[in-house]
């Protein structure tokens, strides 16, 4: 393995150690079932699972280190001509059970395309994180982009402006009439080294964002998780995951890269909520707080 891979691939299994610990001891119930598998063609995956908790209604904390040929759906979705690949990443989703708290999700991610001499012909990094709120407080938004500002700005100050437009254009359901599925946050995606940016940069700006992750959610958990809400919030949420879903299924390259290239379905689908609602024509009730979240998703903010 090179320098890089080698160093990429020993940190996300040190990140899916520390967040499994942190979600645990914030939720304080709810405890990581582990599932190891392994890819016929090559590689294989530690998948991490927490149902049923005092806050996380269902969350996976996810590796995978998986590679093999360049087969010609991969070639369709990731438009690369190789004779092989390797892929190294973490993907988390939290999901819990109150309205009040949003969603979160975040992924970081490694790929190398070889030859068929087995010789690195290219290699890009990848990544981010973006909170889903159901209900929205401003103090958690700023909150949330304002520490992931603050680790990419040592790294350079246009990345942060540019990361979070990335993210605000990817994040949405065009069929949806150019909804985001949340409020953003950062999303770089086939960044490559280059003479001013090197590998080593863009590897220890992946892991800049990954540490970062649990400072911008575990606060926001910690002033959401006590909030009542009624049976109507409830039902809000479900329809408001109903539209994750949508975006996880029809927009997200990760999710079908996994499945297009023979990945684990369950580890895949584990980002799904563990309930959803689709509604004919379900609108918001005007002047309403749902209404208000609907028409700012429209129409992304600079929280910092």
């Amino acid at each position: 393995m090179t320098g890089i891979k080698q160093n990429f691939i020993e940190y996300i299994h040190h990140l899916q150690d520390a967040i499994c610990r942190g979600i645990e001891m914030a939720d304080g119930k709810g405890k990581f079932q582990e599932d190891r598998w392994q890819r016929a063609e090559g590689g294989g995956g530690i998948t991490r699972i927490i149902t049923g908790g005092n806050i996380v209604e269902k969350g996976g904390v996810n590796t995978s280190v998986v590679h093999g040929e360049i087969t010609p759906l991969i070639n369709q979705q990731l438009k690369v001509n190789g004779h092989s690949f390797l892929a190294g990443g973490i993907s988390i989703v939290i999901h819990p059970g109150s309205p009040m708290v949003p969603t979160v999700h975040a992924n970081f991610r490694y790929f190398e395309l070889y030859d068929a001499n087995n010789q690195v012909m290219d290699s890009w990094f990848g990544g981010g994180a973006d909170l889903t709120p159901y209900y929205l407080w401003e103090e958690d938004a700023i909150h949330f982009h304002t520490e992931f500002k603050q680790a990419c700005d040592p790294y350079g100050a246009d990345l942060y402006p540019l990361f979070k437009k990335q993210c605000d254009a990817y994040f949405v359901n065009s069929h949806r009439g150019g909804e985001s599925r949340g409020i953003g946050g950062i999303f770089y995606d086939y960044v490559r080294p280059d003479e001013k940016r090197n590998a080593e940069f863009w590897l220890q700006f992946s892991k800049s964002m990954g540490d970062s992750f649990l400072r911008a959610y575990l606060p926001i958990v910690e002033r959401r998780k006590k909030e009542t809400f009624r049976e109507k919030e409830r039902h809000w949420h479900e329809i408001r995951r109903g539209r994750y879903v949508e975006f996880n299924l029809i927009h997200d390259r990760g999710t079908l890269f996994g499945l297009k290239s023979n990945g684990r379905t369950e580890s895949i689908l584990m980002s799904l909520p563990p309930r959803a609602r689709f509604e004919y024509n379900d609108a918001p009730a005007a002047g309403s707080r749902e209404e208000a979240l609907v028409t700012l998703l429209k129409n992304p903010r600079n929280w910092c």
